[in-house]
């Protein structure tokens, strides 16, 4: 089978469901989320526009469902070509000196621990295509009260630029980090309430430019 395959974790809203749809004309989808109802209704815009899916409803920090998501998908297709990695947990604003304790082993388990378990099951998926890629969805912006999410996000970085200077020589996998511009998604919309949102990038035209710098 030549049609190039791509997963994206975290595809069911906001910029993961439009890099999702983005890819969709080039890639069949594998498409990870938690929420049912919102992966169906990407897999219906999909479809409309002559794309395809495939949908999996689990939690990425649930190890044995991604291990046969993996397993399930090599012994389809034998690789994966791209994977793009768009999930987060995002905490409630807080002093970093009252981050509740329940918050912060969430945004550990999915923000860290997860792609910690998640890039050596998909990995060899990656080596296995000729032009591999991984892509983290990178988002730079911290201050005061946003403690928890940055320091994700900050782990999250760390471990990709670890893994691209790792695979450096290598024509697969490819590894980068890609940060969108501001978005009108419901994680801003938590950090910024009532912000003006009309100057922001609309995850669409991201999800494209996006797209634009893969082979």
């Amino acid at each position: 089978m030549t049609q190039k395959i791509a997963l994206v974790t975290g595809a069911s809203r906001g910029f993961g469901a439009a890099v999702a749809e983005a890819l969709a004309p080039t890639h069949h989808i594998l498409a990870v989320a938690r929420t049912t109802g919102a992966l169906e209704e990407l897999d219906d815009r999909i479809q409309a526009k002559g794309g395809s899916a495939t949908l999996a409803p689990m939690n990425i920090t649930q190890t044995d469902a991604m291990r046969h998501l993996c397993r399930s998908t090599y012994d389809r297709w034998g690789k994966l070509d791209l994977w793009v990695h768009c999930a987060i947990q995002v905490a409630p604003l807080s002093p970093a000196d009252h981050i509740p304790e329940k918050d912060w082993a969430k945004v550990i388990a999915t923000g860290i621990a997860a792609m910690g378990t998640l890039i050596p099951l998909i990995s060899p998926l990656l080596k296995a295509a000729p032009q591999g890629r991984a892509v983290l969805i990178d988002d730079p912006n911290a201050g005061a009260f946003h403690g928890a999410y940055a320091a994700t996000k900050a782990a999250q970085r760390a471990l990709f630029e670890s893994w691209a200077s790792e695979n450096a020589r290598s024509q697969s996998p490819h590894v980068q980090i890609f940060a969108p511009n501001s978005m009108p998604t419901a994680t801003r919309a938590r950090f910024y309430p009532g912000e003006d949102r009309s100057p922001l990038s609309s995850p669409k035209a991201e999800a494209e430019r996006l797209v634009a710098t893969l082979p």
